[in-house]
């Protein structure tokens, strides 16, 4: 029936005493029987299916009764206009002194046809302008799927391309950080995949410039440990404490590479990570060596290093521009014996920005809630004073949560403790009605109450303006 409804007949009840819903359906199919004839007979209506069954919600308060009551007509105008017209002559209900007045009539179809423009409007506006990409979107994916395509091996192990050919190489753990500085343009990575170092990778690090760059864990230390007693390492990176480097972006990729330090500078014993992040705090760059050009073919900026330069006795700054953009080598001074530090492969380095501090408004202000309110109370902080929020109450008018009123539909769903009522700034529209009543929601109270096409019998919905009358 309520796929076939073209009207819905929506009347109020009022009634001198307590009644309930048995009653008032009762009694409409009581008074109003033989009273259009057969042809508008509401059992003969009902058992056709040309009208559905009678929805009635019904309170009692101080004695009296009140409430709606909805029926579901697949009739013509005319005739659904009779009919309502019939409800208004009910003048009693069970014992009491009962009046009945219909309210409106609502065209099903009109309101199925403004959410299917409004949802139209919806899918126009997002769906389309999602799937436009700008030329430089376009040019930063294929950049992008080039350079992971690029991921190649080394004896059996994830590398990136210029590991063979490459006077440095840098040691990762496993394959997603190869895949990760392959995104930022390095191309001279190999994974040692788990802590026990391979000894393609052992043999490797006996002729090149070897900086380890681990994970900030427990694991990467371990496998900076055994790297050190079977190969050779000349520097050291790790990523911030606790996160891996498949995890970084690029900016962090380039700070935690440029603040490496000399392997032979790290403690035989201790935490390596504590003293990597503290060396790194107070050396700054260990180095003022350039990348080499690149070779014709490779247009990225992931060059190769020249090891064998030495730093300069005082701190300097210098800056020299290539075809893909400006490096800049800051340099300091450095004991006699240190070794310079190669350079990091890449165009530029960016500098990170500190963290901002935490949002805490909606903590601060549920740790400062009152302890007991009214409803009346909770429906001027939230609806009058035009909060943006949404409250759930339990029976005793306590808060269980509250939430920005734009993730409502999910919050309700999701919620554990089921509220009795729920207060939102905002319009009760026919989805949170829906939600309320499979959640087992009693009562609703919004800014304004939206278009139904049917309202469950079970959720009682008022606005703010009739509660604080």
């Amino acid at each position: 029936m309520d796929d076939t409804a073209k009207y819905l007949i929506h009347a109020s009840i009022s009634a001198d005493g307590v009644v309930e819903r048995s009653d008032v359906v009762g009694a409409v199919f009581g008074q109003t029987e033989g009273l259009l004839g057969d042809e508008l007979d509401l059992r003969d209506l009902q058992q056709s299916s040309k009208v559905g069954r009678i929805d009635v919600q019904i309170d009692s308060e101080n004695g009296h009764s009140f409430g709606q009551m909805t029926i579901a007509s697949s009739l013509d105008k005319v005739e659904t206009a009779i009919l309502a017209a019939s409800l208004e002559t009910l003048t009693r209900v069970g014992p009491c002194q009962a009046a009945i007045e219909v309210t409106s009539i609502e065209d099903v179809r009109e309101a199925k046809r403004r959410k299917v423009v409004e949802r139209a409007k919806e899918l126009l506006t997002e769906s389309f302008d999602d799937t436009v990409m700008s030329s430089t979107e376009i040019l930063e994916e294929v950049k992008e799927s080039v350079r992971v395509e690029d991921i190649s091996e080394y004896h059996g192990l994830p590398a990136g391309p210029r590991v063979t050919d490459s006077d440095a190489i840098i040691v990762v753990e496993g394959r997603a950080d190869v895949l990760t500085l392959l995104r930022f343009g390095i191309k001279n990575a190999v994974a040692v995949e788990g802590t026990n170092v391979p000894d393609a990778v052992a043999s490797l690090t006996q002729d090149r410039t070897v900086t380890a760059f681990l994970d900030g864990d427990r694991g990467g230390e371990l496998i900076l440990r055994e790297l050190a007693q079977v190969g050779d390492v000349d520097y050291v990176a790790f990523a911030p404490d606790g996160q891996s480097v498949e995890d970084l972006d690029r900016s962090d990729v380039l700070r935690s590479l440029r603040n490496k330090i000399a392997f032979s500078a790290l403690p035989d014993d201790g935490d390596l990570r504590a003293a990597v992040a503290a060396a790194g705090d107070t050396s700054g760059v260990h180095s003022d060596s350039r990348p080499e050009a690149p070779a014709p073919d490779d247009t990225s900026a992931a060059s190769t290093a020249d090891a064998s330069a030495t730093p300069t006795a005082d701190a300097s700054s210098e800056t020299e521009s290539d075809n893909s953009g400006t490096i800049t080598v800051e340099t300091t001074s450095e004991p006699p014996n240190a070794t310079a530090d190669e350079p990091i492969p890449e165009p530029e380095v960016l500098a990170g920005a500190p963290p901002e501090p935490a949002d805490t408004a909606d903590s601060v202000a549920d740790e400062q809630a009152p302890e007991s309110k009214s409803l009346a109370d909770h429906v001027r902080e939230v609806v009058t004073e035009e909060s943006g929020r949404a409250r759930f109450l339990d029976d005793e008018l306590d808060l269980l949560e509250e939430v920005a009123v734009e993730t409502v539909y999910d919050a309700l769903e999701d919620t554990e403790s089921v509220p009795l009522l729920v207060v939102v700034d905002g319009e009760t529209s026919q989805k949170l009605v829906d939600i309320a009543a499979q959640r087992g929601v009693e009562h609703v109270v919004g800014r304004s109450i939206g278009e139904f096409v049917k309202k469950p019998v079970s959720v009682r919905v008022r606005t703010a303006d009739q509660l604080l009358a």
